[in-house]
């Protein structure tokens, strides 16, 4: 039995910076990891999709620009595209990515670990004691639907569809969530005939303006998009797979993505080996501890608070804080309505707190102001396209509560929403924050214009 200060249970970016902080503070740590050191986001969501994604996007603002527009001839280079991003996912070798633990110290555990008594983590025979604490930072996996010839089918997952070596001649993806908007987006602009179909319609939880604006441009890029449909069977032949849908018709193409959601990692942790439940997310307090274990903590995905990259190390850092003593409780606005978001389609989407329909359902009484994103002097040169800049306003404490920005690189805006919204600044205090000209941030004094201060 090998004994650490503390164990950590899964080297995504969570548990990493996690490993870290504490080992950074001088506590002993081992890491067990039984994939790739990185995690999902790593090697099979954030980095390869966005760099599928980056080209055509890229590509499609240099044709707004006339002058530069001229220069351009040809369509994207699809095998340069995909060795850019077999280099920014290691190949998928993770040896790149170890030297950021051990060079702090951390001990790399390969395997997986799956908790057998209050603080003990088996790996394979090998059982290792946490004196201190332990953090599971398991994550999440692809939901798979309940579909008949779904196992025969064996379709894509995002793992699938983010590392391929071949682009398929056609594709269709099924969910119109961030994933199947950003892969449709991806898989047509590399030249894939794209089929999406979708429940709702595209980004449901967004505001339904961001989904329009996003499912419009699709179909202008050649997307066939097939709303209010849901897949009831599919098969493979030698054409391909073949989908049925609710209403009888089918759609057959050489692939097909399943981007249904994503399940947490909690079966096989040994969660029940210390009374805690094995299924679903599991509930953490503030201080990301598992309530009744005052050693356990959950960080990440697999407390499902906001399955985000960047809430996975802010809540890294509160775990890590408790544990050395650094108190750092999680703010509601920050992990909870406060999460900031981005989905790279084009266009973007950048959002942060409630939207219309989440504040009304949290009984929030919210004026509403709808300014154009390029409507000013930095979007009248630039290669942005039409966009809309949503802001919510709670009027009876002045304060900004939800922001949705859609355009052409409208990412980068999203701090100052967020700032905004975590630090509950009025309004009238927000009005002295001056945006420079001509920037298109001027979309903050069209917010004011509007609210007549």
């Amino acid at each position: 039995m090998q004994s650490y200060d503390v164990v950590v249970v899964g080297a995504g970016p969570g548990g990493e910076v996690a490993a870290g902080k504490l080992a950074g503070a001088g506590l002993s740590v081992a890491i067990v990891e039984g994939e790739l050191v990185g995690g999902e986001c790593s090697f099979y969501a954030c980095i390869p999709s966005k760099a599928l994604l980056r080209p055509g996007e890229l590509l499609e603002e240099v044709r707004r620009v006339p002058g530069a527009a001229e220069a351009v001839s040809g369509e994207l280079d699809v095998a340069a595209v995909l060795r850019k991003r077999d280099d920014l996912i290691g190949h998928l070798d993770d040896s790149g990515q170890v030297p950021w633990l051990t060079d702090r110290g951390v001990t790399l555990v390969r395997g997986w670990g799956r908790l057998v008594g209050e603080r003990q983590v088996a790996v394979g025979d090998e059982v290792l004691q946490a004196r201190q604490a332990v953090i599971l930072a398991g994550g999440t996996r692809a939901l798979l639907p309940d579909i008949d010839g779904i196992d025969q089918v064996k379709p894509w997952t995002n793992r699938e569809a983010t590392t391929t070596q071949e682009v398929p001649a056609s594709l269709i993806v099924i969910g119109g969530g961030v994933v199947g908007s950003e892969l449709s987006q991806a898989f047509v602009s590399l030249g894939s005939q794209v089929t999406l179909v979708v429940g709702r319609g595209v980004l449901p939880k967004e505001e339904d303006f961001a989904g329009l604006q996003v499912a419009e441009r699709l179909a202008e890029q050649g997307v066939d998009i097939r709303t209010g449909h849901r897949p009831t069977a599919m098969r493979r032949d030698a054409a391909g797979v073949t989908v049925t849908l609710g209403d009888g018709s089918t759609v057959t193409a050489e692939q097909v993505l399943i981007a249904t959601g994503r399940t947490p990692q909690a079966v096989d942790l040994g969660l029940e080996a210390v009374g805690v439940k094995s299924e679903g997310f599991v509930e953490v307090d503030a201080h990301m501890r598992v309530p009744g274990q005052d050693w356990l903590y959950v960080i990440g995905d697999l407390n499902g608070r906001a399955l985000y990259t960047h809430m996975a190390k802010y809540q890294a850092a509160i775990a890590a804080g408790e544990i050395l003593g650094r108190p750092m409780v999680a703010e509601h606005l920050a992990d909870g309505p406060g999460a900031p978001r981005v989905i790279f389609t084009s266009p973007q989407v950048a959002a942060v707190g409630h939207t219309t329909s989440s504040a009304a359902g949290a009984g929030l009484g919210v004026r509403i102001v709808d300014v154009g994103t390029e409507a000013n002097a930095g979007g009248s040169y630039s290669g942005g396209g039409p966009g809309t800049a949503r802001f919510l306003i709670d009027e009876q404490r002045g304060v900004l509560v939800g922001a949705t920005i859609t355009g052409t690189a409208v990412a980068e805006f999203l701090q100052a929403a967020t700032i905004a919204i975590v630090g509950e600044v009025p309004i009238t205090r927000l009005r002295h924050a001056i945006p420079s000209f001509p920037t298109r941030s001027e979309l903050w004094l069209y917010l004011f214009n509007e609210l007549g201060i």
